[in-house]
């Protein structure tokens, strides 16, 4: 894969071990299945929380993270924000504008090509059922792309990447 995207989502998953090193051995043991793509199962490229950065795959190997088959997991790299309990949101939220930051200026992506899950529309792979577009990370897309939230986290990401 050659990454023209960065794709970013969220967990959902408030349980207290949900941090991102159970999420990457979750990865690392193909235990998130995915029924209705190619693989059979779910795979990102990297998962942040408050404290940590757990990469799980390599940036030019194609994900299973966006919309099944089509051009997010083709060419995006896709990093999973984790919302664990006691996990800082603010925290992650940082950590993954820069690493998004780093990931930009290593690949040459464009802030313009810095989106989220919802910007993918989801067709499955097995049985061309079109789901449309999943609300995530959905506390930064509630109204879509151009909600405040996202913009800030853009802005958040633009400002690291002028820094590097």
């Amino acid at each position: 894969m050659n990454p023209r995207f960065v794709t970013i989502h969220a967990t959902e998953n408030f349980s207290r071990g949900g941090n991102a090193r159970a999420h990457a051995e979750m990865l690392q043991t193909g235990s998130l299945k995915g029924t209705h793509n190619s693989l059979g199962y779910i795979i990102w490229h990297f998962t942040v929380d408050d404290h940590s950065i757990y990469q799980t795959q390599p940036c030019n190997e194609q994900g299973q993270h966006a919309d099944y088959e089509g051009q997010g997991n083709r060419e995006s790299i896709g990093i999973e924000m984790c919302e664990n309990r006691g996990n800082s949101r603010e925290a992650t939220l940082d950590r993954t504008a820069k690493l998004t930051a780093l990931l930009m200026k290593q690949y040459g992506i464009p802030l313009s090509n810095v989106v989220p899950h919802q910007h993918w529309r989801m067709i499955r792979f097995d049985d061309r059922r079109d789901l449309g577009h999943k609300t995530c990370p959905h506390f930064l897309v509630k109204k879509g792309e151009a909600d405040p939230a996202w913009r800030a986290f853009l802005a958040r990401v633009d400002r690291y990447r002028k820094q590097l």
